[in-house]
């Protein structure tokens, strides 16, 4: 049975659309980042002056914390993602994303797509990830 839904403990979509779509075996993730719940974000912290500071780390790990979490919700996991998309405001961030992506995946894990992109959808906002994974128990 397909099924589309949004999972409750995670930041509400911005906009109408599912976190995640289960269709068949596949397990489709929308676009995620690093906000929480209460409408902030992982690795954005602005000091008393207003400078904010963003962690290219800290987002990514929050992301991919937020895709398992998501993919939890509908029986999956990390190890069960097939391809991911990722999207970096700024390509200088790619070492230290690549860095906290080699933590939790290797040369076995999804295939994997990077691109540049003009902007997300805040400015505190580095990356945002797409994924899709197949679950356990699915026929090749």
């Amino acid at each position: 049975m397909d099924t589309a839904r949004v999972v409750a403990g995670q930041a509400a979509p911005r906009g109408r659309f599912p976190h995640v779509k289960v269709v068949g075996d596949l397990v489709f993730v929308s676009g995620t980042s690093s906000r929480r719940p209460d409408n902030t974000f992982a690795g954005a912290e602005a000091d008393a002056l207003g400078t904010t500071t963003l962690d290219i780390r800290a987002q990514t790990r929050a992301v991919i914390e937020n895709l398992r979490a998501i993919l939890r919700s509908v029986g999956a996991g990390l190890e069960d993602i097939a391809q991911v998309t990722t999207y970096l405001v700024n390509m200088n961030d790619f070492g230290g994303y690549n860095d906290v992506y080699a933590e939790y995946f290797d040369t076995d894990g999804p295939t994997r797509t990077t691109v540049a992109v003009h902007q997300l959808p805040h400015p505190h906002l580095l990356i945002e990830i797409q994924a899709v994974a197949v679950l356990q128990g699915a026929t090749s």
